[in-house]
């Protein structure tokens, strides 16, 4: 069991942006909630069938978008409202204020007396870096503009707000800076390695592709390469580029759906190797094939420069292109034999729950001492 941070203040609040699904951003969020077993949770939209036990055991207080018709479904559609509605929950009355953030959480605006940490995912891709992806140009674009413009500034400007920032990678730090020209500290989410144990059993030939199927995962990119080479490949997962997707496929290629823990477990035990071809700002996924001791082949951005070990636990192909994938799978079929699985269980394991969890609390210590 965890160890409760030393600091213990009248009330505690934690901000998380929506809790109506349960994946990285949420096993963040009950790490936390778990150093605070007092703490109340505050958040614009909650579905209380979507998330674990650990979380609807806290006092949850929703924004009043949740009231919205269908809000659960259509909650993008009101982004608009996203920054008054953050601000309308009242804080007063907490000492600490941990935003879990990676929207408008850290947008929360607190008591004078109080200490805010926010744990940033992300600064909002959809306002920054990944505006274009989101909004292409065109009439659309053209009708969405100013409120983004709108956006950026409040983003910014809420960003004072914040006592520290921790970010959850080398790569989301810089962005941090960037454009709240804020430093923070570095703590990477964590992998269940309990639920992905070391697998020693003789590798199958095929590739394996773990992943929501949006467009900036690129998963393209892991069809074609291995078309072009004839390798097998199997995808997990599902999402709005399917049947995209499923185009592109050839007979090479098997899509799996959304599988259960065990039968993750089972591909990440049986595959030659992950192929992570987008670009993340940590990713979840690398670390949970390392800990069954899978290699890795990434794209060379983002977070999994944090957590990959070129040469040792997988490769990095540079540029985003079938060209580049292609090159890093035959350059690590030259030498799969050099990739342990051992060597990649231990990686995964510098990046467990505890260390997270005694991380924070010892950044936690410090912004408190900061703060008198």
């Amino acid at each position: 069991m965890p160890t409760e941070s030393h600091i213990s203040p009248r009330r505690v609040a934690i901000v998380h942006d929506w809790l109506i699904s349960s994946r990285g951003g949420e096993k963040v969020l009950e790490a936390i909630l778990e150093l605070f077993p007092q703490a109340e949770i505050f958040t614009l939209f909650y579905d209380s069938n979507r998330v674990s036990e650990k979380i609807r055991r806290h006092p949850v207080h929703v924004s009043f978008l949740n009231r919205f018709p269908q809000a659960h479904r259509y909650y993008r559609h009101l982004l608009p409202l996203f920054p008054m509605a953050i601000e309308r929950f009242d804080l007063t009355d907490f000492d600490l204020v941990i935003s879990s953030s990676h929207c408008v959480a850290k947008g929360v605006i607190v008591g004078p007396q109080a200490l805010h940490l926010c744990y940033c995912h992300t600064p909002m891709r959809y306002a920054w870096d990944r505006y274009r992806d989101y909004f292409p140009p065109g009439w659309k674009e053209g009708l969405v503009f100013p409120f983004i413009h709108y956006l950026r500034i409040w983003d910014v400007t809420s960003s004072a707000r914040v006592d520290g920032f921790i970010a959850n990678s080398s790569w989301v730090a810089r962005r941090i800076e960037k454009y709240y020209r804020r430093s923070s500290e570095i703590i990477h989410p964590f992998v269940d390695l309990s639920a992905y144990p070391l697998s020693e059993k003789k590798r199958e030939s095929h590739y394996l592709a773990v992943s929501a199927f949006a467009p900036y995962k690129r998963l393209d990119l892991a069809i074609e390469a291995c078309r072009k080479l004839d390798r097998k490949l199997r995808i997990v997962g599902e999402g709005q580029d399917s049947a995209l997707l499923k185009r592109l496929a050839g007979d090479n290629v098997t899509f799996l759906g959304r599988l259960d823990s065990d039968g993750l477990r089972r591909e990440y035990a049986e595959a030659r190797a992950l192929l992570f071809p987008g670009e993340e700002d940590f990713g979840i996924t690398p670390l949970e094939a390392m800990a069954s001791g899978t290699p890795v082949l990434a794209f060379g951005r983002g977070g999994t420069l944090d957590s990959i070990l070129p040469g040792e636990t997988g490769l990095f192909f540079p540029e985003q292109t079938v060209e580049s994938l292609t090159q890093a799978m035959l350059k690590f079929e030259a030498s799969e034999m050099h990739f342990s699985p051992a060597r990649c269980r231990t990686r995964a394991e510098s990046f467990g729950r505890e260390a997270f969890q005694r991380r924070f609390t010892e950044v936690l210590q410090q912004l408190d001492q900061k703060q008198k």
